[in-house]
């Protein structure tokens, strides 16, 4: 994104993106301490809530700490799916920008009137009926968004959760690696996408993200959608060469999110020579296919990656002269609860 250029200013999709670093370097890591104790003595965490509140923040969280070896048992599902779930042994946190929405208000309601004691909830506003619904609620810093699609709530709902197991396991990293973050994904979201890699992607019939399972391709596949008001799949690890590519053409793209090294071989046989489409990759190191760098955060990767996806998205909706801020049927508040 050129940030001195009108075309992008103007919208406050691009607004909520760019403020969005400097939103994580100043997040409270300490905020959650008393929480995470309780969630500790419970030793099982089910994380829940419905689109962007869900994908990138649960799922990276699930990520990391297996990674890190955290003592913890993690799940997460869909506030729908959950109501059908034994959870009477589990914290519960619910995660609802606007507060309203209506699949996790089900949940919550159906566990306090069980009796349920640990229930928790993140949302954008202050008193919001998930939060009345809550054992305790908390409140994010970003404020509320210009635009429809979820941007800068996701990635602090995603370090909120972050945060919040780094307290349950006693393992402080996030404070000292804030600042770094904030200006790598500031570099992700402003580095210069080559013009024959926007114009692909704007041209390609479907806009398909392969990526690992950690919320970052999934949630960049519903964010095309909403903001290039093109049609996207998500392909889960290597999935995109066991079978999908019966129904790919050449006019299609995938946009792999930090490849595996050892299938990239495998993906250009399969998709590239078998199929004819394009393969563009997002990576910290340089891959066989046009690839858009981006600095390497470690176990942070992550948001830096998202950042890029952003980066990529916003060129696209701009080739197309797409109002960013404004998609046709989308709504903020996808299924609002009324009662």
């Amino acid at each position: 994104m050129n940030l001195t250029d009108a075309k992008y200013t103007k919208y406050n999709l691009v607004k909520d993106m760019m403020a969005t670093p400097a939103i994580l370097e100043k997040f409270d890591c300490g905020q959650m301490a008393a929480t995470a104790q309780a969630i500790k003595q419970v030793g099982k965490l089910f994380m829940t809530g419905e689109g962007s509140s869900r994908i990138f923040p649960a799922k990276h969280a699930i990520k990391v700490a297996l990674a890190r070896g955290y003592d913890l048992q993690l799940y997460t599902e869909a506030g729908k799916q959950a109501q059908e779930a034994s959870l009477d042994d589990w914290a519960v946190f619910g995660l609802s920008n606007s507060g309203r929405t209506a699949e996790v208000i089900q949940l919550f309601q159906q566990l306090k009137d069980s009796g349920h004691r640990n229930l928790y909830s993140l949302t954008a506003f202050q008193d919001t009926r998930l939060e009345s619904l809550a054992t305790k609620g908390y409140v994010l810093s970003c404020g509320k968004e210009g635009a429809v699609a979820a941007t800068k709530s996701v990635l602090e709902q995603g370090l909120f959760y972050q945060a919040l197991l780094e307290s349950i396991a006693g393992d402080g990293k996030l404070p000292g690696q804030l600042k770094d973050l904030s200006a790598k994904m500031t570099e992700a979201l402003t580095t210069p996408i080559d013009p024959a890699i926007t114009e692909k992607i704007a041209n390609a019939r479907l806009i398909c993200f392969s990526g690992r399972n950690d919320g970052v391709a999934e949630e960049l596949t519903l964010k095309t959608n909403e903001i290039t008001r093109k049609p996207s799949d998500y392909f889960e690890g290597t999935y995109g060469v066991h079978g999908v590519e019966e129904v790919l053409d050449s006019t299609d793209v995938v946009i792999w999110v930090d490849p595996y090294k050892d299938q990239e071989e495998k993906f250009k046989e399969v998709l590239v020579k078998g199929v004819g489409l394009t393969i563009i990759a997002v990576a910290s190191r340089d891959t066989i296919f046009p690839t858009i760098r981006i600095p390497d955060a470690g176990d942070l990767n992550g948001y830096v990656q998202m950042a890029a996806g952003w980066n990529i998205l916003i060129e696209v909706g701009a080739q197309l002269d797409i109002n960013l801020d404004k998609p046709e049927r989308a709504r903020k508040v996808g299924n609002e609860f009324v009662g």
